[in-house]
């Protein structure tokens, strides 16, 4: 195929994909989908589900995990001899068939082209609230997966293009805020069938031969340049750890540790079986999430390789079977996705940094500081679940500082925008500033975290938290000092409170006055502080990053009269 046609075909597939997501952020009612962008939209194989193209807007942490999941469901109609049709779409969250958490809802649809059933089109979305112990589906208590939510097996939602009333009802009757997912579950198979109509516009133009030859050199190509990008590191056998504040239930840390082997034939072998056994609490992680945090990770050490399931055939993750990286019912897995996926990622950044250290960079921030409020607004006389997530300080590497308030490791986008939240909510934000000294300091300091306040402005209220990043800050790299911790504040009635796992708690009872506050985490520094230009020392102390007390302890500089630094 020639070069030209090929790149226009992979152009347009990702274009189908992308437009997959503009109607789905576009269409839906809940602001985590609409301003958050908490979900992705892509299109996969027909015989295993094989990640043929993602969206470009999409969260990263579903481009492994949506291929699993719509294998499970072709698994799931080959095995019980189900027939599909034009129109249907298979609703599923189980974790524990390639998903995330139970928040993260996934919509299954068979596309035909000519009579013939193509590929399949999926897509995730983020719902507000799924059910379970507490509003927002966070409980950091939990036990056990049936106190996180309702969870959904692959069924049919959608029948020949008619939605089943029966099966939704059941939906509805068992999550908060019933009349307001509706607009999402249309949002989301709106999404679909905006996929439908350009794919098939696709094919019409270049022929489904042409198309199906195309994927295939498509998958063929991306699995060469990764090959190539692992061939620039050494080899040998490279070992990184990073660390979870806890369970959420015993207040221990839980420790990621990972040995990644680089391969004569340019693979790479990921070894995950010295972590922490699995835990009591939420911060158990599912297969499919460990498997795509690895992915992600390794997306983000070489960006430029292009996504589909041959980017991922190099990396061998062997199953880390007796650890909380391998969940298996029942145990519960809300922070899988949103928090450990980001520390499985910070180790393999660890391990790397040495290998490769012009191609890494400290750790960012690396929690999605999930906090969720839910309670009942007597002004418009309704209730309602209120979900956000945050940004952080991103780590230094070797050609700049961090980003200061960067979007999560897994994820395209930080908190909704505050103005939304308030026109939406009964709450008020009385602060959103930088959280100042936060970054890690190093040659390359990390970027600043961000501190937020929300005060419960009407009615009765409960929140959870689902967080991390609260006992040990993002690591530094090269010598480089670790960014600021996660900090979490709740004022009730005049008096402080502070969560005993620091990160992590639920159902914490509000009443109108009552704040939160909290503080993100800023990132890692890179390489040795004391090497950091002074100039850039005192351009940061003269934009209130750090005092003067806090560089010339950090930095190791002294300043003069007129506010330069010097060593």
């Amino acid at each position: 195929m020639d070069p030209i046609t090929l790149s226009v075909i992979q152009n347009g597939l990702q274009q189908v994909c992308n437009e997959m997501d503009l109607a789905f952020c576009r269409a839906a009612f809940s602001p985590v989908i609409s301003e958050g962008m908490d979900r992705s939209d892509g299109i996969y194989a027909r015989e295993d589900g094989a990640l043929i193209a993602q969206g470009d807007l999409g969260l990263p942490v579903f481009v492994g995990t949506m291929q699993y999941s719509s294998r499970a469901v072709i698994e799931r109609v080959r095995d019980n001899g189900w027939t599909v049709e034009p129109g249907d779409v298979f609703i599923v969250n189980d974790p524990y068939l390639g998903g995330t958490h139970l928040m993260d809802v996934r919509f299954v649809k068979p596309f035909f082209y000519r009579g013939g059933l193509w590929c399949w089109l999926a897509n995730t979305g983020h719902w507000p609230d799924i059910g379970g112990m507490v509003p927002g589906g966070f409980s950091a208590n939990a036990t056990e997966v049936e106190q996180e939510g309702l969870r959904l097996p692959p069924v049919k939602l959608f029948k020949k293009g008619v939605m089943d009333q029966e099966i939704l009802s059941i939906i509805l009757s068992n999550i908060r805020i019933a009349d307001q997912r509706i607009g999402d579950i249309k949002a989301q198979a709106a999404a679909l069938a905006v996929g439908e109509k350009r794919l098939a516009a696709l094919l019409d133009r270049y022929g489904a031969d042409t198309v199906d030859g195309a994927i295939a050199e498509l998958r063929k190509r991306a699995e060469q340049q990764m090959r190539a990008k692992i061939a620039t590191i050494p080899a040998g056998t490279y070992a990184g750890h990073a660390i979870v504040d806890s369970d959420g239930v015993v207040d221990e840390p839980l420790h990621i540790r990972v040995k990644i082997t680089k391969t004569a034939d340019n693979d790479l072998l990921f070894d995950l079986s010295e972590s922490s056994p699995p835990c009591k609490g939420p911060m158990n992680s599912v297969i499919a999430t460990t498997r795509s945090s690895v992915y992600l990770a390794i997306k983000h050490i070489f960006p430029d390789v292009p996504i589909n399931a041959g980017t991922f055939e190099p990396l061998k993750i062997a199953d880390p079977h007796d650890t909380f990286l391998y969940a298996k019912y029942p145990r519960p897995v809300s922070g899988c996705a949103a928090e450990v996926s980001q520390r499985i990622a910070e180790a393999v950044f660890n391990a790397l940094t040495d290998a490769i250290p012009e191609q890494l960079f400290a750790a960012p921030a690396g929690t999605s500081g999930n906090l969720a409020i839910g309670g009942h607004d007597p002004q418009r006389n309704r209730s309602y679940v209120m979900y956000l997530f945050t940004g952080g300080g991103y780590g230094g590497s070797a050609v700049s500082d961090g980003i200061s308030n960067g979007c999560s490791t897994i994820g395209i986008s930080k908190m909704p925008p505050i103005e939304v939240m308030e026109q939406y909510y009964p709450v008020l934000f009385d602060e959103f500033s930088l959280y100042e000294g936060s970054g890690g300091a190093g040659e390359a300091r990390g970027g600043f975290g961000v501190n937020y306040t929300i005060r419960v402005r009407r009615g009765p209220a409960r929140a959870s938290m689902v967080m991390d990043h609260g006992r040990t800050g993002p690591l530094g790299a090269l010598g480089g000092a670790e960014g600021g911790v996660n900090k979490v504040v709740v004022e009730i009635s005049g008096e402080e409170y502070r969560p005993l796992h620091l990160s992590k708690d639920q159902d914490i009872q509000l009443s109108p006055g009552d704040r939160i506050r909290v503080s993100t985490p800023g990132g890692g520094g890179y390489g040795d502080p004391r090497r950091r230009d002074p100039a850039k020392v005192a351009r940061d102390v003269a934009r209130g990053y750090y005092s003067r007390e806090q560089a010339e302890a950090l930095f190791g500089v002294r300043f003069k009269p007129d506010g330069s630094a010097v060593r």
